[in-house]
């Protein structure tokens, strides 16, 4: 693997769970189900923060004029 850090772990995962999981990603490997699946994980947990933010951050501008197509 050309430069990413991997980590060996024994893990039990429920068999039904693995054959829905490959069967619904159309993945070969366990292995590829499971990337998969942390991917997903970290890529939801990262947009969650983002939304935990929605109204909270502060802007200054001028909505209408960044509504205008004078330009």
């Amino acid at each position: 693997m050309h430069g990413i850090r991997t980590m060996r772990t024994n893990i039990v995962i429920d068999d039904q769970l693995m054959e829905r999981a490959l069967a619904a990603s159309g993945y070969r490997t366990k292995r590829e189900a499971v990337e998969e699946g942390l991917r997903l994980l970290v890529r939801l947990k990262e947009q969650e923060r983002i939304r935990a933010a929605r109204g909270k951050l502060p802007w200054d501008g001028d909505l209408e004029a960044m509504r205008r197509d004078d330009e």
